[in-house]
């Protein structure tokens, strides 16, 4: 059903199949919803976007880097990323990563459509993020972390990644405190739609989303 709400609330029902998914994030929007209720859709208005030359690497997380003390890959893991981001409660009432919500995001990922970057300490899954891509826009979704700064580790070699393939700029859906840290901001909502459309017409090369290593460390 079809809804007219200010904070972007567009519809809530249907169903996460990935051809629905694929289509929703094609014209800026996006599910999120609680365990119990029904799927909502959301496009929010305004739209928090990272311009890639925009992100913000403090110090402490440069110097991580530098370290090379973890080995990052790229949809090597998938499925243990989006189980581990829905292991971390978001508010009071719990996740909002259902498992619902994993199961379509796996079958996007299955469809070439959802990725992920991986943080690995030694053999252990440490951090991570995933997300959707249309064209040249990455869609974040969520991240995790089980050691220090892991998770903006991860979103600091998406950035360098989707800097050298050429894409446009990273949709974070909503701005936080956090993301601002990293260089997000606000914009319109018309605005992030005329730039999506222009993103969404330029699909990125056929290997764009192999795995692969992105650390210099060599990958196993």
């Amino acid at each position: 059903m079809a809804l007219r709400d200010p904070n972007g609330l567009l519809a809530f029902g249907g169903d996460l199949s990935a051809e629905r998914l694929s289509l929703a994030y094609a014209n800026g929007i996006f599910p999120w919803f609680s365990e119990g209720e029904p799927i909502l859709w959301w496009s929010p208005d305004p739209r928090g976007i990272l311009e890639l030359d925009d992100f913000i690497c403090s110090k402490s997380l440069a110097k991580l880097a530098r370290s090379h003390r973890y080995r990052i890959t790229l949809n090597t893991a998938f499925e243990a990323v989006i189980h581990h981001c829905a292991s971390v409660p978001r508010d009071i009432n719990g996740t909002w990563i259902t498992q619902p919500m994993v199961q379509a995001y796996i079958k996007l990922h299955q469809g070439g459509h959802a990725h992920s970057v991986e943080v690995w300490e030694e053999e252990h899954l440490v951090g991570g993020l995933y997300g959707v891509a249309i064209g040249r826009v990455f869609c974040g979704e969520s991240m995790f972390h089980l050691q220090s700064n892991t998770s903006k580790l991860a979103f600091l070699h998406l950035v360098h990644y989707l800097q050298d393939k050429q894409f446009h700029f990273i949709d974070c859906q909503l701005q936080n405190p956090h993301l601002a840290s990293l260089g997000v901001k606000e914009v319109s909502r018309a605005h992030f739609l005329q730039r999506l459309q222009q993103a969404v017409a330029q699909p990125p090369a056929h290997d764009c989303w192999q795995a692969q290593c992105l650390s210099k460390q060599p990958c196993p």
